[in-house]
């Protein structure tokens, strides 16, 4: 089955721990996102970021390399519960890009037993978050 939202970023902050030039560097990111669709509920995530090359005059000239844990709360397909994703992604020329992997028997409620990937793409064009999953 699939199912696709839209999403927008509740929350961001984002610290440096390690300032590898002045142009490159590695931080933690926690965030939250809201989505809304097919996808309804919330997602927690915790990333760790590298920064190939950081302009903080102008962000589309940023390049970034991501991992996170995503746990996504609230209902897909119009059953509820919980579960865990793996988050792989870039950043550049404006536009992050991940690839995700529910893992296995992290499922909650109705979602028990979920398995799957997915995928997220944001840019100014908007956000879009799926994902290819059983249950």
């Amino acid at each position: 089955m699939k199912a696709s939202s839209t999403y927008t970023v509740k929350k961001w902050e984002e610290q440096p721990f390690d300032d590898i030039s002045s142009n490159m560097k590695m931080t933690r990111a926690s965030v939250e996102y809201a989505l809304d669709g097919e996808i309804n509920g919330k997602a927690a995530v915790e990333y760790l970021m590298f920064y190939s090359h950081f302009d903080a005059q102008d962000q589309h000239k940023t390049a970034a390399e991501y991992v996170g844990l995503v746990r996504f709360n609230g209902a897909v397909g119009g059953k509820s519960g919980s579960f865990v994703m793996q988050d792989t992604g870039s950043f550049e020329q404006g536009t992050a890009s991940s690839a995700l992997q529910i893992v296995e028997h992290s499922g909650t409620g109705e979602l028990k037993g979920i398995k799957g990937k997915g995928s997220y793409r944001a840019n100014k064009e908007g956000f879009r978050f799926e994902v290819d999953y059983t249950l």
